[in-house]
């Protein structure tokens, strides 16, 4: 388990150490983020790598938000690929009704507030398992709420899943830097660039079909 540990270094990049666990988890994910913007499914098989390695070094850092996002991510990444891999309707590129983005925006809310009261208080609830108290326990919930929406609608194929993540990679490049995480940050901010690249890439796709 020591290879797990995120004070295992892999590499130093100007003074700043990088666990292995960190350096797998970016590679894996920058790989899952471009795929997913070509609309290629192996999107889901890197995104697996992905989530096991964020798990772990979510957990090592108290963003526990963000650890229980992976558990989720593994779930609903299972479920993209079976779609993605199928011929039905949802196979193709398509949008939102109003209605249903209205529920969804009311659900960010509501998933936010609720999520950040329980992760502020996680180690008072569970002190035998979480030690520390939750860092930005409600930034933190804001990422995962939005975070678990946009992949279900990435498993759909509904463009609005990128205007999400864009929102998400925002909020992890301010995030991660101030937990000293920058390896990640920096990732987010490239992940940024490729949620830009996806919408139009999709969007392109769309008016094609």
């Amino acid at each position: 388990m020591q290879f797990f540990d995120i004070q295992n270094i892999a590499i130093e990049i100007p003074g700043y150490p990088i666990s292995y666990v960190e350096v797998l988890g970016t590679l894996f994910g920058m790989a899952s983020v471009y795929f997913a913007s070509r609309a290629n499914i192996l999107t889901w098989a890197t995104g697996i790598a992905n989530e096991i390695f964020l798990f772990i070094l979510f957990f090592q850092v108290q963003l526990y938000a963000d650890m229980f996002l992976q558990v989720y991510f593994f779930v609903v990444t299972l479920y993209g690929w079976y779609i993605w891999n199928s011929k039905t309707p949802e196979n193709k590129i398509s949008r939102l009704s109003l209605r249903t983005s209205s529920i969804l925006a009311a659900a960010i809310a509501i998933g936010t507030v609720t999520a950040g009261y329980l992760l502020k208080n996680i180690h008072l609830l569970m002190p035998g398992y979480f030690r520390k108290a939750a860092a930005f326990p409600f930034i933190d919930s804001f990422v995962m709420v939005l975070s678990i929406i946009a992949t279900v609608l990435l498993a759909k194929k509904k463009i609005e899943n990128w205007y999400l993540w864009i929102a998400v990679d925002l909020v992890c490049v301010v995030l991660f830097f101030s937990k000293g995480v920058y390896f990640l940050s920096l990732e987010y901010f490239i992940f940024l660039g490729i949620a830009g690249y996806g919408f139009f890439n999709w969007k392109k796709k769309l008016n094609d079909d």
